[in-house]
């Protein structure tokens, strides 16, 4: 009786675990697609630079490069793939720094729109198993920030 219904169990996991993998979305797909529209904006804080340039997808999914100039620090460059909920855009930064080509790192990223403005957001963030968040209802504070974004011509931002 045990040997059938473990069977069974294990062919219904077999069965969802595949119809997840096939809704993922792969992240690199999204860099392929074709924006319907592209942004570009810049944040300056004392000796400190982050160019941004965000492309809208279809499917109204953001994607995009940024760039971070950091005084005394190794450059960051990378890309971004995300979502507008609300007016707060929630991102991946996937990038590399300075000259360690072989190691990535990805951090979120919460962006709050304002008007032609955005906010890059401060919250805590915790890690599990080598993917990292932000913490579940600890506020992100858009207030108390140093980086705030302004439209630039696209061909400025570099």
């Amino acid at each position: 009786m045990k040997k059938p219904l473990l069977f069974c169990l294990l062919l219904v996991f077999i069965g969802l675990v595949s119809c997840k993998k096939a809704n993922a979305v792969d992240p690199n797909k999204l860099q392929d697609e074709k924006p319907i529209s592209t942004k570009c904006y810049q944040a300056l804080y004392e000796n400190d630079t982050i160019d941004l340039e965000m492309n809208t997808l279809k499917n109204g999914k953001i994607s995009g490069n940024m760039v971070m100039s950091f005084l005394n620090m190794p450059k960051k460059i990378g890309k971004i793939n995300g979502e507008f909920r609300g007016d707060t855009l929630f991102v991946d930064y996937s990038f590399i720094q300075g000259a360690n080509k072989d190691r990535k790192f990805k951090n979120p990223m919460a962006i709050l729109k304002k008007g032609d403005t955005l906010v890059l957001g401060n919250g805590k963030i915790e890690s599990h198993l080598g993917v990292s968040y932000f913490v579940k209802g600890e506020p992100i504070d858009f207030d108390k920030v140093k980086y705030k974004f302004t439209s630039v011509d696209c061909g400025d931002a570099e």
